[in-house]
């Protein structure tokens, strides 16, 4: 998978195909588009295959902005560094590389420490630009201006993307494994294993069995979980996540006169140890919030919300419930460092992720995989880009 690419390309313009989102919700356009080549601290990639995680639906469906179109989606993928801008010392032409929406600069006071992955140098934010010039570096044929996402953009055969934002990994890893780390699958199980940190024995909650709730699922499963209780409508899930460690499930539409989080106290005993939100929405945080143990019960909030929305918690339940509750970006993971870790967990058969991958397709069913993942019909749906 390592194999060199070729250098008559470094420094050039690559002309090469991508699925370019040119209005909102409407389906995805298969066109030629020109790479520029990379700029210092930047790296061009050949993209080997991407997954579609549910942010690239949201984005493809906004309208306004951060809605921007006409836009080059896709974030989750693995790579191989066609060439390298200057002042890249990380990787090297050939290198399997895994692009990560969030940057790890190394340099900066929160990526230095161990207890934040929040970079400093290089916020996120949902920018349709190169993190550190807000240019793009994507035209179509008649020039025009192609954005980016969240600083991958890897529906495009190559991408460019800054040395912040890629991780070098072992290129034994199957690539349709691989790319599942790239977001989703290592948010959920970091949210478990590292923002949370479950300890072993404990009883957690999690409300949403996607891609996500099942990815926290295995790192609570890691983690040593006794008990892992699932809250969602789709009863099938229950099947779904015993795969990941789901011991008992709530269908949220089917607990009568009682709220989940009610049914959760009850059959705990005072509420779990440790509760996720994961579909992004304010009511089901304040639902996690309410079946979490007084004393030492962690809420831990993983899904994404609409821009605005809002929590409320009196001051009087907050001081004498003695709960946490925090968010987790990333799962908190330090993507250089822990990204590596995973992959290795993954290959010594300890981190599950065949169970994720529902589908397969070529590049040219792109618009297919839009449409299993919005019926919901997969979890997460892999994208060969020369198959």
């Amino acid at each position: 998978m390592a194999e060199k690419e070729g250098s008559k390309t470094a420094g050039k313009p690559i002309r090469c195909r991508a699925a370019v989102a040119r209005k909102a919700g409407e389906p995805l356009v298969m066109e030629e588009v020109i790479v520029s080549p990379p700029s210092p601290r930047e790296v061009r990639i050949r993209i080997i295959c991407t997954s579609l995680c549910y942010s690239d639906v949201t984005f493809w469906r906004m309208k306004d902005p951060p809605g921007f179109f006409p836009r080059i989606l896709g974030h989750e993928a693995i790579g191989v560094v066609e060439s390298i801008g200057e002042e890249v010392d990380e990787v090297t032409e050939g290198d399997t590389v895994i692009p990560i929406f969030l940057p790890d600069c190394g340099e900066c006071r929160d990526c230095r420490s161990k207890k934040s992955n929040l970079c400093s140098k290089l916020p996120f934010k949902v920018s349709p630009w190169m993190h550190r010039d807000e240019t793009s570096r994507f035209t179509d044929l008649k020039g025009e201006t192609l954005y980016h996402f969240l600083y991958i953009s890897s529906f495009s055969e190559y991408t460019v993307v800054d040395i912040a934002h890629l991780t070098k990994v072992d290129p034994a890893i199957p690539p349709n494994r691989a790319c599942l780390l790239s977001c989703g699958i290592s948010t959920g199980v970091g949210a478990a294993c590292r923002t949370a940190d479950v300890e072993a024995g404990s009883t957690v909650a999690i409300f949403g069995m996607g891609a996500i709730g099942l990815a926290v699922a295995e790192g609570a499963r890691l983690c040593g979980a006794k008990r892992i209780i699932g809250v969602d409508v789709n009863p099938e899930k229950f099947i779904i996540g015993k795969k990941f460690g789901v011991t008992d499930f709530i269908n949220s539409h089917s607990c009568g006169d009682k709220t989940a989080s009610q049914v959760i106290n009850e059959m705990t005993a005072g509420g779990a140890d440790y509760c996720f939100e994961c579909v992004g929405l304010a009511s089901l945080v304040h639902e996690a919030y309410a079946c979490c143990r007084k004393g030492w019960g962690k809420t831990v909030v993983v899904g994404v919300d609409k821009p605005g929305s809002q929590l409320n918690f009196s001051s009087y339940e907050v001081l004498h419930s003695g709960k946490i509750i925090m968010g987790s970006l990333f799962g908190g993971l330090k993507p250089k460092s822990d990204i590596p870790i995973l992959v290795k967990r993954y290959m010594d058969k300890e981190l599950q992720l065949e169970e994720f991958v529902t589908h397969e397709v070529s590049f040219n069913d792109i618009n297919k995989a839009f449409d299993l993942l919005i019926d919901g019909k997969s979890l997460r749906c892999v994208i060969w880009m020369d198959k």
